[in-house]
């Protein structure tokens, strides 16, 4: 298993997580969105009930196979894929008061969140780290204090909390034993997620709709696909073989997109306390990434091997 750091010349093997994580990044960043779509047809529990049903019809071939079954034993990752559903629904029933961009930008605040707890985990996090981390906090803090007509405070609210739920995830997720097959914990992760989100969504909405409009399924599915299997496999693959400070810096690559698809597309308002809060979080992590860069190397264990 390889460590975060590239010296000199970085070769493809080295780049791949990287890569990964940059799809990753790319594809929960279009989450917000395309659950927006969605949402004007649909509750925010039942969007994600359906949209976890169409990522678990990609992930069921997978999580048949030996090497997964055997993870359905593996307290870590039955623990994942429960919090993995249950952030979701908290973070898209906030989705429902605040706007694509206040929510995306929310989520900046997250490699802030990870670089503490790599290390409260006792993980190397670096002086200039830390300095990221502050900007980063600040930046969300701005957002969440002046949301200039972007969202509610109780959708703020629930944005914040599934961050931390988020960060408990992708925690666990460092405790998952190790196996060849890079596939085997992202999908029992969402079949994990998905037998937790249907009998939260059957008990408090009762059985979802299904004669949606095409736009609404067209996000449903686009989510179930890309913004969570593709993206989980993604994250699973590429955070397994860096350190987690440097791992979570590039979940700032969906803040980034889903701000700008808000701000575009969405006609989201876009006053000083969001731009300014938005900068602030993406300066910092180019900080965190800086600092971690400079950072003696430290081999993280868990999803997969190389």
């Amino acid at each position: 298993m390889s460590g975060p750091g590239i010296i000199g010349r970085p070769s493809p093997t080295r780049l791949l997580p990287f890569l990964a994580l940059t799809l990753s990044g790319l594809c929960w960043g279009m989450g917000f969105p395309l659950g927006k779509l969605a949402l004007h047809e649909v509750g925010a529990a039942h969007m994600i009930l359906l949209r976890f049903a169409v990522a678990s019809l990609v992930a069921l071939p997978f999580a048949l196979r030996a090497e997964a079954r055997a993870l359905f034993r593996s307290p870590p990752v039955l623990l994942a894929g429960f919090l993995y559903g249950v952030a979701f629904l908290i973070q898209f029933e906030g989705l429902t008061q605040v706007t694509v961009s206040l929510a995306a930008l929310l989520v900046g605040a997250m490699p802030a969140l990870v670089a503490v707890a790599a290390w409260i985990l006792r993980e190397k996090v670096s002086r200039a780290s830390w300095i990221g981390v502050v900007a980063a906090t600040a930046g969300a803090a701005l957002i969440a204090g002046k949301p200039e007509g972007a969202g509610t405070p109780y959708g703020i609210a629930l944005s914040l909390l599934s961050l931390l739920v988020f960060l408990a995830w992708l925690m666990v997720l460092k405790r998952a034993p190790a196996t060849k097959d890079p596939m085997a914990v992202p999908a029992v992760t969402v079949l994990v997620a998905v037998a937790t989100i249907l009998p939260i969504a059957l008990f408090l909405h009762g059985a979802p709709p299904l004669a949606l409009g095409p736009v609404a399924w067209a996000g449903i599915i686009g989510q179930g696909v890309f913004a969570t299997f593709v993206a989980t496999a993604a994250w699973a693959y590429g955070s397994s073989r860096v350190g987690s400070a440097a791992a979570g810096v590039f979940i700032n690559i969906e803040p980034l997109i889903g701000a700008i698809v808000g701000i575009t597309l969405f006609g989201d308002p876009a006053g000083v306390g969001l731009i300014g809060g938005g900068l602030l979080i993406i300066i910092g992590s180019v900080i965190v990434v800086l600092g971690e860069r400079q950072a003696p190397a430290t081999v993280s264990h868990g999803l997969g091997t190389d």
